[in-house]
């Protein structure tokens, strides 16, 4: 697919504010790679412990979401400067076709979250079926 085609058919949720929960939430940076097994989704979650974060698929939405919290500040310590978000975040991603039955496979080190899916058959043919109509 070529990659005006593939921007047509592949957009980042994250700006649909009815998809997400109410409450302030974080949108953390992510970099998706076509495959020619499926995708690879690799998100910046730097400081989010690998237990906060839940992944989730339906349809063609990945669901990425979780807390990343300040566990450095305690008792007698006041802030100075403060840019870093500690909150609920949430990453929506919308792929060019179902992924729910994907398999997934989960990996998260040096503050990124590296999702590869397996997408099957079906989801191959539908990208194949719309790059041949152009």
């Amino acid at each position: 697919m070529s990659g005006g085609s593939f921007d047509q058919f592949f957009r980042d949720t994250g700006d649909l504010s009815h998809r997400r929960p109410s409450g302030r939430l974080w949108n953390p940076a992510a970099d998706v790679y076509q495959t020619r097994d499926g995708w690879v989704v690799k998100i910046d979650l730097a400081g989010v412990k690998a237990e906060d974060i839940q992944v989730t698929l339906d349809g063609d939405l990945l669901r990425v979401s979780g807390l990343r919290r300040d566990s450095f500040c305690g008792e007698g310590i006041s802030h100075y400067q403060l840019e870093i978000t500690y909150s609920r975040f949430e990453k929506l991603i919308q792929f060019p076709c179902s992924i729910d039955q994907a398999t997934i496979e989960r990996d998260y080190r040096d503050g990124l979250l590296l999702l590869h899916l397996y997408e099957n058959e079906e989801c191959r043919e539908e990208l194949k079926s719309r790059a041949a109509r152009g």
